[in-house]
């Protein structure tokens, strides 16, 4: 047999070897899967309870099912009791859905933009890299020491707690606040 084909033979069982023991990442008490898509992966997510309900109150479960890529900034059920009590419940009304939608949207950035392609947006920024957002407003990213922090239109800032649970029509980073535009 061939020296090289061993060889190669070799390589693709240590690579297959070592794929096969990295673990996916865990949101919320579950494994996320890169073959499943963001509400597939979301709604198993203990952590992300209120951000699903709040998903499917404004009708977004279809958009965010399709193909993308779609980076989502999604926050945790604590960042959502950080709002003024009562928040919540009064942005699931169905009177609501437009305000919902828009806030919701705005946690969105259409494209697959992993913590890698962020920091280079920021260095190239001089230290902030600007995002528009699926509602239309921006985001602006920065480092604060080696997470990224996002700062919403209102002033408000969110850290990304957990980066990188890429999914198959995007990715999501989890933030530990909801950012809010104008």
């Amino acid at each position: 047999m061939n020296k090289k084909l061993i060889v190669l033979a070799v390589v693709a069982l240590t690579m297959t070897s070592a794929l096969a023991g990295m673990k996916n990442p865990t949101v919320g008490g579950q494994e996320m899967y890169p073959t499943k898509n963001i509400i597939e992966n979301a709604v198993n997510s203990a952590d992300h309870t209120t951000l699903v309900a709040a998903v499917k109150a404004a009708g977004l479960v279809e958009t965010l099912e399709g193909p993308g890529p779609f980076t989502v900034f999604a926050p945790t059920n604590e960042a959502f009791i950080k709002l003024p009590a009562g928040t919540v419940d009064t942005l699931l009304k169905p009177e609501n859905k437009d305000t919902l939608t828009k806030i919701l949207t705005y946690h969105v950035v259409a494209g697959r933009l992993s913590a890698s392609d962020l920091k280079k947006q920021i260095k190239a920024g001089n230290g902030t890299a600007q995002l528009t957002t699926v509602e239309g407003g921006k985001l602006w990213a920065s480092l604060q020491g080696n997470q990224i922090m996002l700062k919403d239109e209102k002033g408000g800032t969110a850290l990304v707690t957990i980066p990188n649970v890429f999914q198959s029509n995007g990715v999501i980073h989890v933030i530990d606040s909801v950012v809010q535009p104008n």
